[in-house]
């Protein structure tokens, strides 16, 4: 069968592209790969009650045990109960600088919402400096600022930074939400007698509330994620994070076993959030 030029280009062209769709979902996989196979591995051997990490003794829940009682009962010791103040330290300043960031987040993306066109775009670019910026440098800052003000470090400090660098991230939640609703329904509430605090409680929050979550989830996980704006504001006065708690386990040349098990809860728990929130969102899209 003889070929047209123009059939031999169509063919041409489908080979060129089914060799860049194969190319692209192999760099998809591997990068698939790369991200999550740590994570697997962890969840994997944190089902082996092995201290030393890669070494498999055998499918058992003895970690889990161990992290929920604080009891080693193989090495009949106490697991270290740094621990347990570092889960409580990281959870207590993510909750608190997550709620406060979500509040002054969600007012400033109103505020910002309401400027005119150039100041508008002047603070969303200011906004969006925190957010480029090295956690190195905004933790190195805050440390100098806290210096000079003759701030003694410590939760109260973390709190303020992790405060200081979510909330860009929670205005960025926000400002969708504000540009899709009708500016009309605050105007409308407030003519019909609304002061200004009531039609924001049930006219503003209502419509935002989607973004204010989503900022609130994000914050949180930043929260919990951080170290090194907690390491330079956390003081010498024995405050531990998670973050700051593994940095100096490892220096002393391995991670605690129980640590993996927790890793795998944390993660087993953001992604269940995750696919529930994408389930509502697809949802909500439908209606």
């Amino acid at each position: 069968m003889i070929l047209t030029p123009a059939q031999i280009e169509a063919r041409r062209r489908a080979r060129a592209l089914r060799t860049k769709q194969i190319a692209g979902n192999a760099y998809l996989w591997l990068l698939l790969v790369v991200l999550y196979a740590p994570i697997l591995l962890i969840i994997i051997f944190s089902f082996t009650k092995s201290k030393v990490f890669g070494n498999w003794t055998g499918f058992t829940f003895q970690l889990y045990q161990n992290l929920f009682t604080g009891y080693d009962y193989n090495a009949q010791v106490r697991v270290d109960p740094n621990l347990y103040r570092a889960i409580a330290f990281t959870f207590v300043i993510a909750f608190v600088a997550a709620l406060i960031a979500t509040i002054l987040g969600t007012l400033a993306a109103i505020g910002i919402f309401n400027m005119r066109s150039r100041s508008r775009k002047v603070i969303t670019f200011l906004n969006s400096v925190p957010m480029i910026n090295p956690d190195i440098l905004t933790g190195i800052s805050l440390f100098l600022l806290f210096v000079f003000l003759g701030i003694s470090r410590g939760m109260t400090t973390v709190i303020i930074a992790h405060v200081v660098f979510c909330t860009p991230y929670v205005v960025l939640s926000v400002m969708p939400r504000l540009t899709k609703m009708n500016p009309n329904i605050y105007e409308a509430a407030l003519d019909l007698g609304a002061t200004p605090f009531q039609a924001l409680r049930k006219v503003l929050l209502p419509e935002l509330r989607p973004g204010m979550v989503s900022g609130f989830i994000l914050a949180l996980t930043l929260s919990i994620d951080d170290f090194g704006v907690t390491f330079f504001t956390k003081g010498s006065g024995g405050l531990e994070t998670l973050s700051t708690f593994i940095y100096a386990d490892a220096r002393k040349g391995g991670l605690t076993p129980e640590l993996r098990p927790l890793f795998s809860l944390i993660f087993l728990t953001i992604l269940i959030l995750l696919v529930v929130m994408n389930i509502r969102a697809a949802k909500q899209a439908k209606k």
